[in-house]
C-alpha cells in the first residue's frame, strides 16, 4: 500500500501542464497592424491613376472636362469606346497582342536553350560568351538603335511588326536569368538520361524545361511587359497606320485629339487588358521566379 501511495503522486506530478503559447502565437502585434495599413495605402496609391482611367473611359464629356473631379461616372456610357472602334484600334490591339506573344514565345525558347548551354555545357569560350551577356546587359538599347535600324532595313522587314519582334528575342536578361536556373538542374540527372540513350532534344524538352518552368514563367512576364511598353523601338521601326501598334495608336489619337481624353482614357483602357490577364495567368510563375535561381550566385 505504501508503494501505491507513493507512486501516485509521482505520476500526478508528471503529468503535463498547460500552457498559454499556442494563444500567444496568434496575437496580432502593433507592427503588423502598422505595415498592413502601409500595404493597403500603398495599393490604393498604385490602383487609383488605374481606376481614374478605367472611370474616365465610361464618362461623357462635360464629366471628363470638369473642373470639380467626378470621382465616379454617375451617367456611364459606350460612347469613347464607339469612337475608339470607329478607329482601327482593334488592328492596333492585334499587331500588339502579336508582336507581344511572338516576342514573348521566341524568347523564351532562345534564352532556355542559351542558358541551359552555358550553365551545363563545357565548351572553349563559355566564360567568354557569358561575359557579353553580362556587359550586353548593361548596354542601353539606344546605343545600339541606328544600326539596328540599318540591320532591319537592310533585311527588309523595317516598317512591320518583326523589326519590333526579333530585336527582343536576343534579350541577354533572358539567357542570363535562364542560366541562373540551370545552373540548379542536378548533373547526375542529365548522366542518368544520357545513360539511358537519351538525345540533346529529348533530354532538354523532357528533363530540363520541367525544371526550369518558373523561370521560363518569370522570363515570359518580363519579355511580355517588355515588348508592351517598348515605345521607343515601335516608334522607330513601325510607321504605317495598319502596322501600329496600341501604344503608338494612343499616342496618335492624343495628338489628334488632344481635348477628347475619353477617347484617350478608352484607349488606354483597353491596352491595360492584356498586360492584367498575362500578369495574372502567370503570376505564380513569377513569384517563384523572383525568389529562385535568379538570385544564385
Amino acid at each position: 500500500m505504501s508503494q501505491n501511495a507513493t507512486a501516485m503522486p509521482r505520476k500526478m506530478k508528471a503529468a503535463p501542464v498547460s500552457s498559454n503559447q499556442d494563444h500567444s502565437v496568434h496575437q496580432v502585434t502593433p507592427y503588423q497592424v502598422i505595415c498592413v495599413i502601409i500595404l493597403v495605402v500603398l495599393a490604393l496609391l498604385f490602383t487609383f491613376p488605374l481606376y481614374w482611367i478605367i472611370t474616365g473611359s465610361f464618362k461623357g464629356p462635360q464629366a471628363v472636362n470638369a473642373k470639380v473631379p467626378v470621382w465616379f461616372p454617375l451617367e456611364p456610357t459606350l460612347v469613347n469606346y464607339q469612337k475608339l472602334f470607329e478607329k482601327p484600334a482593334l488592328l492596333w490591339m492585334y499587331n500588339t497582342v502579336f508582336m507581344c506573344v511572338a516576342a514573348m514565345a521566341l524568347t523564351c525558347i532562345a534564352a532556355a536553350m542559351g542558358g541551359y548551354a552555358l550553365a551545363k555545357k563545357r565548351f572553349t569560350g563559355r566564360a567568354f560568351i557569358f561575359t557579353l551577356f553580362v556587359c550586353a546587359m548593361a548596354l542601353p538599347k539606344q546605343v545600339i538603335l541606328i544600326p539596328l535600324l540599318k540591320e532591319m532595313a537592310f533585311l527588309g522587314i523595317h516598317n512591320t511588326l518583326w523589326a519590333v519582334i526579333l530585336p527582343t528575342v536576343g534579350w541577354p536578361f533572358g539567357v542570363f536569368l535562364m542560366k541562373q536556373f540551370s545552373e540548379n538542374i542536378p548533373g547526375e540527372l542529365l548522366e542518368a538520361a544520357r545513360i539511358d540513350g537519351a538525345g540533346e532534344a529529348r533530354t532538354f524538352t523532357q528533363i530540363v524545361l520541367p525544371l526550369i518552368k518558373p523561370g521560363i514563367g518569370a522570363l515570359a512576364i518580363f519579355t511580355f511587359i517588355t515588348a508592351w511598353n517598348d515605345y521607343f523601338l515601335q516608334l522607330i521601326m513601325l510607321n504605317d497606320t495598319n502596322v501600329l501598334t496600341i501604344s503608338l495608336g494612343i499616342a496618335k489619337l492624343q495628338a489628334e485629339l488632344s481635348t477628347d481624353y475619353g477617347l484617350i482614357m478608352a484607349g488606354a483602357s483597353l491596352g491595360s487588358i492584356p498586360i492584367i490577364l498575362i500578369f495574372l495567368m502567370f503570376q505564380k510563375f513569377f513569384t517563384r521566379g523572383i525568389t529562385m535561381g535568379a538570385v544564385k550566385g
